[in-house]
């Protein structure tokens, strides 16, 4: 059986990592997930099928943008499709971003209020990102 650190290694040397162990199996999960979501959501800020993303924007946010939020929206959707092609492509660095920008989308729920529940969500989406940046440590090169 091998070591974790033989598995960093191989997996850094693009060789071919013992693909039934749970850790490996939760890496590629949560890389479909963090490749997905920001994806999906970032071309639905130009097309609001989900939700009006609008309403999310606080009034300080959209104040400080001097009225702009809408067109900062389509901004915020460009970021979160370069994420999810980030994470699909390079892990080990776009699960921090996506972590960070999770956590910016936090502060401005807590500052719009009203919408406790999306935080909470989001801060579990917070973790997962920051445990598929741990993971890719070991299995992304």
């Amino acid at each position: 059986m091998a070591t974790a650190a033989t598995l960093d290694s191989m997996a850094a040397h693009g060789v071919a990592v013992d693909t039934s162990r749970p850790a490996y199996q939760a890496y590629q999960i949560l890389r479909v997930a963090f490749t997905i979501a920001p994806l999906v959501a970032g071309i639905d800020k130009f097309f609001h099928l989900l939700v009006d993303w609008d309403k999310y924007l606080s009034p300080f946010a959209n104040q400080m943008l001097g009225g702009y939020g809408h067109q900062f929206m389509y901004v915020v959707g460009v970021v979160e499709i370069i994420a999810g092609i980030g994470v699909f492509l390079k892990p080990k660095i776009f699960a921090y971003i996506v972590a960070i920008w999770l956590a910016l989308i936090i502060v401005n729920l807590l500052i719009v209020g009203g919408y406790l529940d999306v935080a909470l969500r989001d801060v579990g989406l917070f973790l997962g990102a920051i445990a598929l940046a741990r993971l890719s440590q070991d299995f992304s090169s």
